[in-house]
């Protein structure tokens, strides 16, 4: 491998941080996933749900990929990754929105058409000129909002559906990227009506679902994979498809896994596929909800509920060995915050909305995250039986009963609807290389950082490039991984 291969092989990086060439060589899509980079493509409105790393991204890049070469649609790809938009409300949002918006269609217009598009900053307005851009060109755009919709900002969520809403028409396909329990559409937008919503999660035992996580594996690491020379008592394919479906169907995390067992030429067997989910719960899982406490906004004082509630869930699965439970629809009403942000994080991962269950009532299913459950299973180790029990799922759903004493016995705590992004306050130690930001920066450039005036996250988010490289020893290459930093610390 050359060394950026090794680079890429190693980090776990967001969809949108690869070059263009970098993203066709280390991206694949299976059967299931090519029927909604379709829906993306085509006509009508598409809200892509999903948690961390589950590949919203990746899909909603492809699509706009695809629509390169198209002679019937013109894609415009925009990440929502703006540190305004999280600052804004009402009129501020949508007028940075718009900004934002503006831009990235004039560089596209100018660069492959040779438009000039231009308008005033007003959503009508915008919606006008799209309309005569696309008559101009003689083609329908598509237009794919990244990071559109997070857990705990949700302040500005009205104002960016009543603009999904006011863009779309006949000429204008608008498609965005949403995460798990994104509630606040506002009063004129009706997501039943305005808008189809598809669910990304990949569910072990959906068609090609071990071919893809295969795929992947060998895309990162051909070498060791194809060679074979590593596997022991489990076949690469055999671990692809349990470490999939362990992981809950999340690419990132399946990667992180991944390089945990690749960066060592250590023989692939039960006792090592134990210590690597041990690892990946205690030194990745566990510490994402330390990251995401930070970013939560609003929600920062669920954070040792969600945290309770995980060691509950994992308690009662590991030591029965089940991989599903059942939590009663009073209970998931009532938990239903903390419940979306364990999903978020891969926690957990619903499976179905209601389910009778054996005490009476109704409940909705999860699927749990087996890297953190094998912490609870009686003597912590994978076995070539449990292997094949979690495969299989032979043990029934632990179930949790509206009377449930342990859930009973959590108190949620107040929303503090004014709370603003923790983590702008925090001092710019937090982006020492650690366990929850594993891109980190050196204590050099934290101290210089320093020296210049930077103290806390938000200042040094709020800085400009070109102030960065006034810094001595501060050039193109450190802005840039100072960039990916806080954006890894900022965004969720």
């Amino acid at each position: 491998m050359s060394n950026l291969e090794e680079t890429y092989a190693n980090l776990i990086l967001a969809c949108e941080d690869f070059s263009l060439e970098d993203f066709e060589k280390y991206h694949c899509f299976y059967k299931y996933e090519e029927n909604i980079i379709a829906q993306l493509m085509a006509h009508g409105p598409v809200l892509l749900k999903g948690g961390r790393g589950t590949g919203k991204s990746a899909l909603l890049r492809e699509a706009d990929r695809r629509l390169k070469n198209s002679q019937s649609a013109c894609g415009i790809y925009l990440s929502l990754r703006h540190l305004p938009l999280l600052r804004s409300q009402g009129k501020q949002y949508e007028e940075e929105f718009l900004k934002i918006l503006i831009d990235r269609i004039k560089k596209i217009a100018m660069n492959d058409y040779k438009y000039e598009f231009s308008c005033e900053l007003e959503v009508y307005a915008v919606h006008s000129a799209i309309i005569e851009f696309a008559e101009r060109i003689g083609k329908r755009i598509v237009l794919f909002f990244d990071d559109a919709a997070h857990i705990g900002r949700e302040a500005g969520l009205e104002e960016f559906f009543d603009i999904f809403r006011t863009l779309s028409s006949s000429m204008v396909s608008c498609k965005a990227a949403i995460y798990p329990g994104v509630t606040k559409f506002g009063t004129r937008f009706d997501v039943y009506n305005d808008a189809k919503v598809i669910d990304i999660s990949r569910r072990y035992g959906q068609v090609g679902f071990g071919e893809f996580f295969y795929e992947v594996m060998e895309l990162r690491y051909p070498e060791k994979v194809k060679g074979k020379l590593i596997f022991e008592n489990i076949s690469a394919e055999e671990f692809a498809s349990f470490l999939g479906m362990s992981v809950l169907g999340n690419v990132r995390s399946f990667i992180k896994g991944c390089s945990l067992i690749f960066d060592n030429d250590i023989k692939l067997n039960f006792n090592r596929l134990s210590d690597m989910f041990l690892e990946l719960a205690s030194d990745f899982f566990w510490p994402m909800l330390e990251e995401i406490k930070y970013k939560i906004g609003i929600y920062e004082s669920l954070m040792d509920c969600c945290t309770e509630i995980a060691n509950i869930i994992y308690k009662e699965c590991g030591e029965k060995k089940a991989t599903t439970f059942i939590v009663h629809r009073n209970l998931a009403n009532k938990f239903s915050k903390p419940l979306e942000i364990l999903e978020y994080a891969g926690f957990i991962s619903k499976r179905e909305a209601s389910r009778g269950m054996k005490q009476g009532g109704r409940g909705t299913r999860y699927s749990i995250n087996l890297c953190n459950a094998l912490e609870k299973v009686p003597g912590t180790r994978l076995t070539k039986d449990l292997h094949t029990e979690w495969m299989n799922s032979k043990v029934e759903d632990i179930q949790f009963a509206a009377n449930n004493i342990l859930f009973s016995s959590i108190i949620l705590p107040e929303i503090d609807v004014a709370n603003n992004l923790g983590i702008l306050d925090l001092e710019i130690e937090k982006l020492k290389k650690s366990n929850v930001f594993p891109y980190g920066l050196t204590d050099d450039k934290i101290n210089r950082l320093k020296l210049n005036g930077y103290v806390t996250v938000g200042e040094l988010a709020s800085c400009s490039e070109e102030k960065l490289k006034q810094i001595d020893r501060i050039g193109d290459r450190t802005v840039y991984r100072i960039k990916n930093v806080v954006d890894q610390a900022i965004w969720m």
